[in-house]
């Protein structure tokens, strides 16, 4: 990682812009849910804001994106509408997956967004599968596969890893190392002191990286990018960052160690770059507020239509199951 690749002022306002988006959406989320609004199921990835903010600040719209179902975050950071994902957590038939897919289960094909698995660590031989479709069709295309600290100790992580550097796919496997598999610590789990050492005994790149800082995760994301790019194969990014509530929402979270959390929230990485930008002329409080304003103004409208959309009708159940028959 150089400083060839720290982002200029508009790529970190770009950042931002995604950041004040991610949070200002899981705050609504969790909102939405506590007044009854909605019922569904939802993994708040509050606190791991910047990680999917930088890295799809390296990525074009064309790039994919394999990701898991604490996922909303690297949807919303690749660009899937706010409308289309409302209505899919609904069970609307508006939604991306006309409401049959839920919040675990998202894909926005337009801008990249192939697959939400529930699967732990199934993002990876995905992701795998369409990097080497553009290796072969010679797209130029990056695919990036997202999971947790937990899915590294998984067989599924070993396979693409080693198959990924075999053949040089362009795929980018990136860790968010957030401490804590499901409700199991890292050291209770994982022999390994870091995650990205693993990458050494498939002779590609390891990386380590504070994913709660934009410059130095923008940095590792766009080198990683590159090398893709440029046929030189896979690169292992592990960022480290922290979720501020419980595996699952409604989850006590009763396992985390309460000052490790209360650090992690007193350090919270949105505020923080906030005040980086202004500090550096980069942007003023005005700007910023009227930017926070407006996607305000978004999920309100977002949360508006997915709430008006119809439910999907019965015969949806036997939709997009199998492929449609072709009469001889």
């Amino acid at each position: 990682m150089t400083s060839n690749y720290a982002p200029d002022g508009a790529t970190q306002l770009e950042i931002y812009k995604r950041v004040a988006l991610l949070k200002a959406n899981d705050e609504r989320s969790r909102k939405v849910i506590m007044n009854g609004r909605l019922v569904m199921p939802y993994y708040s990835y509050r606190g791991q804001e910047v990680i999917p903010s930088a890295m799809a600040a390296a990525l074009t719209d064309d790039d994919y994106w394999v990701t898991i179902y604490r996922g909303i975050h690297d949807m919303l950071a690749k660009g899937m509408p706010l409308n289309d994902l409302w209505a899919e957590i609904a069970g609307r038939v508006d939604g991306t997956c006309k409401g049959k897919g839920g919040p675990m289960h998202l894909t926005y094909p337009k801008k990249g967004i192939m697959v939400t698995t529930g699967i732990v660590g199934s993002s990876m031989p995905i992701a795998n599968g369409i990097a080497w479709g553009s290796q072969l069709s010679g797209n130029d295309r990056v695919t990036v596969a997202t999971f947790g600290d937990g899915a590294s100790n998984i067989g599924a992580f070993h396979e693409s890893l080693n198959l990924a550097a075999v053949w040089k796919l362009p795929v980018i496997f990136l860790c968010q190392n957030n401490l804590y598999g499901e409700h199991t610590t890292y050291e209770k789990a994982t022999s390994a002191k870091r995650v990205a050492d693993r990458a050494a005994a498939y002779n590609m790149p390891g990386v380590r990286v504070n994913g709660n800082d934009p410059i130095e995760m923008y940095a590792a994301a766009r080198e990683a990018v590159e090398r893709a790019r440029a046929g030189e194969g896979p690169t292992l990014i592990e960022a480290m960052t922290f979720r501020f509530h419980g595996h699952v929402f409604g989850d006590a979270d009763a396992y985390m160690d309460k000052a490790q959390k209360k650090a992690a929230m007193e350090a919270d990485p949105a505020p923080i770059f906030r005040a980086r930008l202004i500090a550096e002329g980069i942007a003023t409080e005005e700007e910023l507020s009227a930017i926070e304003a407006a996607i305000e103004v978004q999920l309100d409208e977002a949360v508006e239509f997915a709430l008006a959309s119809p439910f999907p009708e019965l015969d949806e159940l036997t939709k997009d199951v199998y492929a449609e028959g072709v009469v001889a």
